[in-house]
């Protein structure tokens, strides 16, 4: 087993990791000053013009342990990201921050139905995105750091606009969007109200993750890989209520999580963010320590970096300090994001082969690097 360094050592190895993110969302990710300077330019009031303040407003507010009240917050951001340079900018950013962060790979997702209040397309609004994310990747590039960001389109769940955004999603296929998904409130909005557009992406041989298993439980996830034929699921924790550990270390499954075990779909986990709407009491108790022992193909992600005050550093990091994890336990579980990225298969093996090449940390262990 790799030792693992302590303090700033162990946020500095983090950092250095090449990391891959699979659930994270644009409009959860915006600096603070960025949201006062287009705030201002719109007129539209925040809580707060100080930037540290604001930070702060928006984890505590989203803090609530309540998803409905979680996704409040994104009043504000979503009204700064209604024209095409508002746009482009939070995409250009987001890019940026991940790299600095150290992230090689991010699947970073939105609903373009949310960004129309003022004219745009839901074409303009991808494209906006998409010219956001190469300036941020050719200034990054510039910088030293290769970073690839590409689009999952999400349709919001309690509305109904889910076939536009399939075929949205369908035909910009190969402009720099890999995947489809629906998301907003969970509970009373389940996927069988969109199976059309899920029907639509999968005839189109083009993949869909599902949020599921976060505010709700097994039957939502049941739908998401069976009616909506999702290969990923987003958040998934409550799967941890189908599985259960004996005494003597053996592990005992239900229906639904032997279904999801055998065939490795991959859980999006987000701990801070389950932890502020409510679906986990911490981090040393948070299901995916468990979900990852049992041997789920678990990968760890950051959901809104704004509202969770956070990053993927962070959020591997405090899962070494506070549910014992080890720096090997973070590489595979960074390997396994690798492994289940939207990319085609050979653009999966280059980025294991980055993950798992000399930028590991020295003594480091290196999951097999091709795994099926």
């Amino acid at each position: 087993m790799t030792p693992t360094p302590d303090g700033q050592d162990l946020d500095e190895t983090l950092r250095a990791l090449p990391k891959v993110l699979l659930h994270d969302h644009l409009d959860g990710g915006l600096r603070p000053e960025t949201m006062i300077e287009l705030s201002a330019a719109i007129g539209h009031e925040l809580p707060t013009t100080d930037p540290q303040a604001l930070g702060r407003w928006f984890v505590e507010a989203a803090g609530s342990g309540s998803l409905p009240r979680y996704l409040e917050t994104f009043t504000h951001t979503l009204a700064v990201m209604q024209t095409a340079e508002g746009l482009r900018r939070v995409a250009r950013e987001a890019v940026l921050d991940l790299a600095a962060d150290g992230v090689v790979h991010a699947e970073e997702r939105y609903a373009p139905e949310q960004h129309l209040e003022r004219g745009l397309t839901l074409q303009q609004v991808v494209d906006a995105v998409r010219e956001g994310f190469a300036q941020g990747e050719a200034e990054a590039r510039s910088a030293g750091h290769e970073i690839r960001v590409v689009q999952v389109l999400s349709a919001m769940r309690q509305a109904d606009r889910s076939d536009e955004i399939a075929a949205l999603a369908l035909a910009n296929r190969d402009a720099g969007v890999v995947g489809f998904d629906i998301a907003g409130p969970e509970e009373g909005f389940p996927p069988s109200r969109h199976a059309a557009a899920f029907r639509v992406v999968r005839d189109a041989s083009f993949p869909a993750t599902v949020h599921a298993g976060e505010d709700a439980g097994l039957d939502s996830m049941a739908e998401a890989l069976h009616v909506a034929g999702a290969v990923r699921l987003g958040h998934g924790v409550r799967l941890a209520d189908d599985v259960h550990e004996g005494p003597d270390g053996s592990w005992r499954l239900g229906l639904l999580a032997h279904w999801v075990r055998d065939r490795r779909v991959p859980l999006e986990v987000c701990p801070s963010s389950n932890l502020q709407t409510g679906a986990a009491a911490s981090v040393a108790a948070h299901p995916v320590t468990l979900l990852r022992r049992a041997g789920f193909e678990v990968t760890v992600n950051t959901d809104n970096r704004l509202q969770s005050g956070t990053s993927l550093s962070r959020e591997l990091g405090l899962l070494v300090r506070e549910a014992g994890w080890t720096l090997d336990d973070v590489v595979d579980v960074t390997v396994t994001a690798a492994r289940h990225t939207f990319l085609h298969q050979d653009e999966r093996h280059a980025l294991v082969d980055r993950i798992t090449g000399p930028a590991v940390p020295p003594g480091a262990a290196r999951p097999g690097r091709h795994r099926a």
